[in-house]
């Protein structure tokens, strides 16, 4: 399967799409596919981005 969350890098602001209650997110690392993610409402995630798709937040005021 194709990872969907190929193009974020490390400093980049995600939400997370099935968990809005998590809040924003910044990309820690993303490596062979794993996304590590620290969200503001549940601390640090590892996301498996041929699974999920991650969205790239880029006005991160709202």
């Amino acid at each position: 399967m194709d990872d969907l969350n190929a193009f974020l890098e490390p400093g980049m602001i995600v939400r997370h799409p099935d968990c809005p209650d998590w809040g924003l997110g910044q990309v820690q690392s993303n490596i062979a596919g794993r996304i590590t993610v620290n969200f503001r409402e549940a601390g640090k995630k590892v996301i498996e981005g041929s699974r999920v798709s991650l969205v790239p937040v880029f006005d991160a005021d709202d």
